[in-house]
């Protein structure tokens, strides 16, 4: 039998030992806290969840919370009900609360949000939208947002169904006369022919095809509003061919030191605009750099002395925004550079989608186009079913959709 004046000393041994186990088992919640503390302060997030608790854990952890919030600045507000969405399974804070990591107006914004999910009758699709609103409030990028609706929700972009390459379709009266341009002005490579069509590799998986107007669907009087980027170290070599083959030249070399980008615009036989560019180390490029150093560059028929590493398809819309969401959301593309009135998304390995203002590029927006965009895709089935089912019946046609500029996009 213990003794009796030994009892408390045991007790205060043995509640000590409980007390530091407790608190080393709050060590990881503590620097994921402090790591979100110190993101809503600097501003990189305006919302940060802790670990979901029991409420017997959380009232034992609420003290680091506290000061955790006085050294960074932060507010927190303790919530027994978060939010569901389809970011995260209603399993993983069923029965737990969570802390919420704060600055300014935050709180205010998720709890308008959550009366907005409280409403009934939700469609499937309004729910994605909050959810998109609850992931932007927590500072996630497009593409993590995307990633976490693919795990918990029917919802897919187009990069789940594997893309493997990009190809732009223009559209000719003559096509024997551009097809003669493509291959021995450009000294293309010609990997597929028909009477209707002449398909050029650019470099990789980027791809050009000529289609004969005829029996195409369009009448050639529609606005091209289209243009494309030949992607090249060899600026100069390939403004002096052209010159030296007489092709018409819309906007002559433009150099400017310290830029981001120097490049000339030419005209094809029957009006396309061919832009050559060659990009530079520069703030707007930061993603896009490392990506073109990857890129093998492909010889043409004038060997090394003239290569292409990749192309950008211009795009040009009358309101920037819905196709932004477009490209990022349903697509599920990043951007790799941001020019402020234009936006380039790696789309292939080889292949970039620009999106342009209408107002300030060298094309303009028009309902009407002569072109289209053609994606290989692993598993383009698949995809097709999925957008039967879930977009709407406004942008789907037959094995294809159009996005919010009218731009065709076909698999």
């Amino acid at each position: 039998m213990i003794k009796r004046q030994f009892l408390t000393p045991l007790l205060l041994l043995l509640l000590f030992f409980l007390y530091s186990c407790e608190q080393r088992s709050f060590d990881k919640e503590s620097g994921q806290i402090e790591s979100f503390a110190e993101m809503v302060k600097s501003g990189v997030k305006l919302l940060a969840l802790g670990p979901p608790m029991t409420s017997a854990e959380l009232d034992l952890f609420m003290p680091e919370v506290e000061r955790i919030s006085q050294k960074y600045g932060v507010s927190f507000f303790r919530e027994a009900a978060l939010v569901q969405t389809d970011l995260f399974p209603a399993s993983s804070v069923e029965g737990k609360e969570v802390v919420l990591i704060y600055k300014g107006n935050a709180l205010k914004a998720y709890e308008d949000l959550k009366q907005d999910l409280a409403k009934d009758n939700l469609t499937a699709e309004r729910k994605r939208e909050l959810s998109r609103r609850f992931g932007r409030l927590l500072g996630y990028p497009t593409e993590r947002i995307n990633n976490l609706l693919a795990e918990n929700s029917a919802f897919r972009d187009l990069e789940d169904f594997g893309i493997q390459g990009l190809e732009v379709k223009w559209f000719y009266k003559d096509l024997a006369k551009a097809k003669a341009f493509y291959q021995t002005t450009l000294g293309l490579e010609l990997v597929q022919e028909n009477d209707s069509l002449a398909k050029f590799q650019i470099a990789g998986d980027s791809f050009l095809t000529l289609h004969f107007i005829a029996n195409s669907g369009y009448t050639g009087a529609e606005p091209k509003s289209v243009a494309l980027d030949f992607l090249t170290d060899q600026l100069e070599a390939w403004y002096a061919h052209l010159q030296e083959q007489k092709v018409t030249i819309k906007y002559p070399l433009k150099q400017n030191p310290g830029g981001p980008h120097d490049g000339f615009v030419a005209v094809d036989p029957e009006g396309y605009l061919l832009e050559f560019e060659t990009f530079f180390q520069h703030p707007e490029n930061e993603v896009l750099m490392p990506e073109l150093a990857e890129l093998q560059p492909k010889s043409t028929s004038y060997g090394e002395k003239l290569q292409f590493k990749g192309s950008v398809v211009w795009l040009y819309y009358k309101d920037m925004l819905p196709a932004e969401l477009f490209v990022e959301e349903s697509l599920g593309l990043t951007k790799s550079a941001d020019q402020g009135w234009a936006k380039v998304y790696r789309f292939s390995q080889n292949g970039y989608l620009g999106l342009v203002d209408g107002l300030r590029g060298m094309n303009t927006f028009s309902p009407e186009k002569l072109v289209e965009i053609s994606v290989d895709l692993e598993n383009p089935s698949p995809w097709e079913n999925y957008l039967k089912a879930n977009a709407p019946d406004s942008t789907r046609k037959a094995n294809s959709f159009q996005d919010p500029g009218g731009y065709v996009f076909k698999f």
